[in-house]
């Protein structure tokens, strides 16, 4: 579904994307690892319109959409999440929902005037469609809560609500993960797993938890220093010398276990 090609990013002299091919493959969960400073959110930042490329081309179905941008790129389907939620803070977990989709008639000054009806039957269908994913995702204790007081955990949920609250075909997840408890992280995981498998959402994920990776993705594509240097199922990719080496050797410079040690 998504396929990049021969992708650079460069900020000055930093070789952040370095000549990056992958493909997306329509209906899998794909999933991105690599030690820290890889160039992972810098390639999803690309794809999604973020930054334009230094250089390559990005295609979905065959068609090209390089440099297009965010909001070009949602009417196509390609949406994202973040590491630290972006949710609006103030208000509820179902106003955040019914905020996501887009070209509401009430959006436009002469629609919200010229057609009250019309914005009120779309009004109610969207509440409907926000309280239906409220319950998919298990979060109707807190569907009156403002947003900016749940968890971590639960934001991220919140993105995912987003999501399905638009006409999405490829969603990039960046570190769902990260700063989430394990319970959480089962429902979070669970409810990925359930968006792939019933609804035919198409994943590709940045993760440093291996134990989710295994989990949830097939393929496992790897960076080290802004290339691709492997790619396979997760047991393939977890016992590769060369990410053992391309992590261990992180950690070595910065002094830290990256967690994805435990590849």
């Amino acid at each position: 579904m998504i396929r990049v090609v021969d992708l650079h990013k460069h900020f000055g002299g930093v070789r952040a994307v370095d000549g990056v091919d992958l493909e997306i493959a329509e209906g899998a969960i794909t999933g991105l690892i690599g030690p820290n400073g890889a160039g992972k959110t810098t390639l999803f930042n690309v794809i999604a319109g973020v930054y334009p490329p230094t250089s390559g081309r990005v295609y979905l179905d065959d068609g090209d959409i390089t440099g297009m941008r965010p909001h070009q790129l949602f009417r196509r389907g390609v949406t994202r999440t973040f590491q630290i939620a972006q949710e609006f803070t103030t208000l509820t977990v179902l106003q955040n929902l019914m905020s996501a989709t887009g070209d509401q008639t009430g959006e436009s000054l002469i629609g919200a005037w010229l057609r009250p009806g019309r914005v009120r039957a779309e009004e109610a269908a969207i509440r409907r469609r926000a309280e239906e994913v409220i319950e998919f995702l298990d979060l109707s204790d807190v569907a009156q809560e403002p947003a900016g007081n749940l968890s971590g955990g639960q934001k991220k949920l919140v993105e995912l609500a987003r999501v399905m609250m638009t006409e999405a075909r490829v969603i990039l997840l960046d570190e769902i993960g990260a700063g989430v408890n394990r319970t959480l992280l089962r429902s979070i995981s669970g409810a990925v797993l359930r968006l792939n498998i019933e609804h035919g959402y198409t994943f590709c994920l940045i993760e440093h938890d291996m134990d989710l990776v295994s989990l949830l993705c097939d393929p496992v594509i790897v960076m080290a220093e802004g290339k691709v240097l492997t790619q396979g199922p997760a047991p393939e990719v977890r016992s590769d010398e060369r990410v053992i080496e391309a992590y261990l050797g992180a950690r070595s410079k910065n002094g830290q276990s990256p967690a994805a040690d435990r590849a």
